[in-house]
């Protein structure tokens, strides 16, 4: 009887065992790959961990190791990340490449940077003004020559008819001249002599 119980009680146990689902047969969540941040530009050079809020890797990415060279050059890490701790970040691009740009006209120019660089941009408006102006005179004066030209053509045109109409009643008004009337061939005889023709009498 004890063995009978022994095994009931088993198969009893066992039972929801085998209902219940296992944890092997589960498909098991996947595994997130590790995170790996390559370290940007500026912790490169300075040769530091790269730390996950850092100020400079948003602005000076890995692919990028002169743009911060040459403000590291001029500026100084410390400076430029005071700089940009001192700004909000929607400004923070722009001073990074102004930095970056001033940085490089120092190094081309050690005397006067990017002033001597504006100086020169200036010069060229300046010049360029001068020109426009020039042209804009030029435009001006041509487009007068042109106005005047038109008024005088226009001119002509309105007194052409005028004077056909004139010549042509001048020359039906204009009398013979003497002339006109020796070169008359019915007034000439064979001799081209005007008084030929008085010699034979009227009447016989």
């Amino acid at each position: 009887m004890e063995c009978s119980d022994t095994n009931t009680n088993s198969t009893t146990t066992s039972t929801p065992l085998s209902h219940s689902p296992s944890s092997s047969s589960s498909p098991s969540p996947p595994r997130t790959p590790p995170i790996v941040i390559s370290p940007c530009a500026a912790c490169k050079i300075l040769r530091r961990r790269c730390a996950e809020k850092c100020v400079l890797a948003p602005y000076f990415p890995p692919t990028e190791p002169a743009k911060f060279t040459i403000a590291h050059r001029v500026f100084g890490a410390s400076n430029i990340i005071k700089f940009l701790q001192e700004l909000p970040e929607s400004q923070r691009a722009d001073a990074v490449s102004s930095m970056v740009y001033e940085a490089g006209a120092r190094i081309r120019d050690p005397v006067y940077g990017c002033a001597g660089a504006i100086c020169q941009l200036q010069k060229q408006v300046n010049d360029l003004q001068a020109q426009l102006a020039k042209a804009q005179a030029e435009l001006v004066n041509m487009q007068c020559q042109q106005a005047n030209l038109v008024a005088l053509i226009c001119m002509e045109m309105s007194q052409s008819p005028q004077a056909t109409v004139q010549q042509s009643l001048e020359s039906n008004f204009i009398p013979s001249t003497p002339n006109s009337y020796q070169n008359n061939p019915c007034f000439l005889n064979e001799d081209n002599n005007p008084c030929s023709l008085w010699d034979h009498p009227l009447w016989t």
